[in-house]
């Protein structure tokens, strides 16, 4: 299978009508609309698998540039090494691992000091 990303539609375009587009050009075999996870509002890409490499070609060249109402359509193909290059984005940094458990009073700030057990 083949991966196409699709850009460019229209906000309130459901899974069946971006088929119904692409049918004429290719087998679609799967369909992911990208929305947004709080509003569930469509971002306006989509991700298509298509069965064979003819068939993303094919809708690839057909509607790439296509006027949809007053929006252009975007049609690439998804290369492998295009999704192995780029590293998943991270959200936070890893703070190195401490050395021990305790802290002394050396890795203390200036003027803190540690608490001393109650008797």
């Amino acid at each position: 299978m083949v991966k196409l990303f699709v850009g460019g539609f229209s906000l309130d375009i459901t899974e069946l009508e971006l088929v119904q587009i692409f049918d004429p050009h290719c087998s679609v075999v799967t369909i992911k609309i990208v929305r947004d996870k709080k509003t569930r509002v469509c971002k306006g890409y989509a991700f298509l698998e298509v069965a064979t490499m003819d068939d993303a070609e094919n809708a690839a060249i057909q509607l790439d540039g296509t006027e949809i109402g007053d929006r252009t359509l975007t049609v690439n193909i998804v290369r492998e090494e295009d999704i192995k290059k780029k590293p998943a984005p991270s959200s936070f940094t890893r703070r190195p691992m401490s050395t021990g458990y305790a802290k002394t009073a050396e890795s203390q700030p200036a003027g803190l000091r540690p608490r001393r057990p109650r008797k």
